[in-house]
């Protein structure tokens, strides 16, 4: 059964951007929507994560979860999911400062 999917790109190679439109519309830069099987979410999936670079991307789909959606993630980034009881939950991580390493701090954003 096929079911929207939302994925946000910054940085990516031109060619996984083309991969993308072929299934998914760009509504706005970087931004790619639309309805594919799970199969194809996959697959879409696995050629974003494999050749994101220096750059990054987020994956959102309906789950079986208790917020009824799924994120993945892939390239560095300051944000990561973190589960929390079930729950997937954003956390910051800290910026170094040059010569200094900090602790790190988080905050939970909805």
């Amino acid at each position: 059964m096929a079911s929207m999917v939302v994925i946000s790109t910054t940085a990516i190679p031109d060619h996984v951007g083309g991969a993308l439109s072929r299934w998914l519309i760009e509504p706005t830069p970087g931004l790619y929507v639309g309805t594919v099987s799970a199969r194809v979410r996959d697959e879409l999936w696995s050629a974003v994560s494999a050749s994101v670079g220096d750059g990054v991307a987020v994956l959102i789909h309906p789950a079986d979860t208790e917020q009824g959606f799924a994120i993945r993630t892939a390239g560095q980034r300051r944000r990561h999911v973190v589960d929390f009881d079930g729950l997937q939950l954003i956390k910051f991580a800290a910026i170094e400062a040059e010569g200094h390493a900090s602790g790190t701090s988080s905050a939970i954003v909805k």
